[in-house]
C-alpha cells in the first residue's frame, strides 16, 4: 500500500514526460494538460491506494485511455459542429510520445559540439517517431522510455504480448532505416 508521499512523488516525477505523450497524441497545449490532470485525478482517486510499484502500469493505462477518450468526445463533437455548420475538421488518431531523454554520456567529457550534435539527433529521432503508427509508437514509448516490461505493456496497452513483440521490433526497424537514411547511427 502505498503513502500520500509516495503517490505525490511518483505523479511529480511522471508529470513533464505525460505531458509530453498526451501533448504528441492531441497536438493541442491545453487538452494535453487536461488530460494529464484528469490522468493524475483518476489515479489519485482510484488507484491511490495500491502499492507503488503498479503505479507506472496503472498511470500509462489511464493515460492512453483518457487519451482515447479526448478523441471519441472529439469525433461527436465534430460530428455535430460538420452537421451544423457545414464545417469539417479531420481528426486522424496518434497516440502518445513520450519525451526523449538523452542518455548520459559516460567517461567522456561533454563539449558544446557533442551536446549540439545529441541535440540534433533526438530532435530527429523525436520528428521520426512522430511518423510512427499510433500503434507502433505507443508501444516502442512504454517499453524504452517507460521500461515497461513486455507484460506490463501488453497491459496498458490492450493487447497480447505477441503483439508488443511485433509492434517494438517494426517500430525499431522502422526507426532504425528512417536515421540511417538521414546519416545517423546509434
Amino acid at each position: 500500500m502505498a503513502s500520500p508521499h509516495q503517490l505525490a512523488t511518483f505523479l511529480e516525477t511522471s508529470e513533464r514526460r505525460a505531458f509530453k505523450q498526451a501533448l504528441y497524441a492531441v497536438r493541442e497545449e491545453e487538452a494535453a494538460l487536461d488530460i494529464v490532470q484528469d490522468t493524475m485525478m483518476k489515479l489519485a482517486e482510484k488507484y491511490g491506494d495500491r502499492p507503488a510499484e503498479e503505479f507506472p502500469m496503472l498511470f500509462q493505462r489511464i493515460l492512453q485511455n483518457t487519451i482515447r477518450d479526448h478523441f471519441r468526445r472529439s469525433k461527436v463533437r465534430n460530428l455535430w459542429t460538420t452537421a451544423l455548420s457545414a464545417f469539417s475538421q479531420d481528426d486522424a488518431e496518434h497516440d502518445p510520445l513520450e519525451t526523449l531523454q538523452s542518455a548520459q554520456d559516460q567517461g567522456t567529457a561533454r563539449t558544446p559540439e557533442s551536446d549540439l550534435l545529441q541535440s540534433r539527433t533526438l530532435a530527429a529521432i523525436e520528428n521520426e517517431l512522430k511518423k510512427l503508427p499510433p500503434r507502433q509508437r505507443e508501444a516502442f514509448v512504454m517499453r524504452y522510455w517507460e521500461e515497461m516490461d513486455v507484460a506490463e505493456t501488453a497491459s496498458a496497452m490492450g493487447c497480447s504480448e505477441g503483439s508488443v513483440k511485433t509492434h517494438c521490433s517494426r517500430a525499431t526497424h522502422t526507426l532504425a532505416a528512417a536515421l540511417a537514411a538521414l546519416g545517423i547511427s546509434l
